[in-house]
């Protein structure tokens, strides 16, 4: 039997990259047989840079900066861990797991300050402020990245996330998910129509936006399932995007007005 050809998505990289730049919850654990390995440590601050490396903000006594300041190399091997959140309240409510793992070292006091420096450029913070005054900077030097999500699980390599964008809507995605979902449950009802029939008496849930498609969540008596719908092609505009909205509820004749 013939299964039908999955529908295009931005590649594992770009998906990654897109979690990364989104800058949702983070939390590190120490790996192998360090004392700390089962404890999960929420950072002040986290900032993943284009190559992959994370900048880390701890109080300055927090029992990890004083690990890697006494760890044999100057490094300890670590885990990040970037969860993605839907942008409206679901069951589940994560949508994908990136994980960098790699060596986490300390910084000296000026390398530290041209550290945040560059933090600031992308992603002005003023919890920033604090370092030097009760929290510390570290950074963490990749050595493996891996993504999960509902596509699957793949490794992403370093050099593969340096040249990939993040999704073009990335930034507004939350919020026209969040007025799809509270203003327009009349368009969530008219793409339910691309669902496969079996799941269509599901409670249907705008999951995901990007330049390839629409993903939504159908939350199911037995499970969730999660369906992406295609648009025609990928898009880089709001015009383009609202032209393929409109396709997909169902507006042919508004979607050539908007692409024309």
């Amino acid at each position: 039997m013939t299964r039908a050809p999955r529908p295009p998505a931005p590649h594992p990289a770009e998906r990654a990259r897109t979690i990364a730049t989104l800058g949702g919850r983070a939390t590190l654990a120490l790996t192998g047989d360090e004392p700390m390995a089962a404890e999960r440590v929420v950072p002040l601050l986290h900032h993943v840079h284009p190559d992959a490396t994370v900048s880390i903000l701890l109080p300055a006594d927090h029992a990890l900066v004083t690990a890697a300041w006494q760890a044999h190399r100057g490094e300890l091997a670590t885990m990040v861990e970037l969860a993605d959140p839907a942008p409206v309240p679901l069951r589940e409510p994560i949508r994908g797991l990136l994980w960098i793992t790699g060596w986490l070292r300390a910084l000296d006091e000026q390398a530290s300050r041209d550290l945040a420096l560059v933090v600031a450029d992308s992603r002005p913070d003023p919890r920033l402020l604090d370092l030097g005054h009760g929290a510390a900077l570290l950074r963490l030097v990749p050595v493996a990245l891996v993504l999960a999500d509902a596509d699957g699980t793949h490794p992403v390599q370093a050099e593969e996330f340096a040249a990939a964008e993040p999704d073009p809507f990335a930034a507004q995605e939350a919020g026209w998910l969040r007025h799809l979902e509270v203003s327009h449950t009349d368009v969530v009802g008219a793409l339910a129509r691309h669902l496969p029939e079996h799941l269509r008496g599901g409670h249907v849930r705008p999951l995901g936006l990007d330049r390839f498609g629409l993903r939504l969540r159908v939350e199911a008596t037995d499970a969730d399932h999660d369906i992406r719908l295609a648009f025609a092609r990928p898009v880089g505009t709001a015009k383009e995007l609202s032209a393929e909205l409109r396709r997909l509820v169902g507006c042919p004749f508004l979607a050539a007005q908007h692409s024309g």
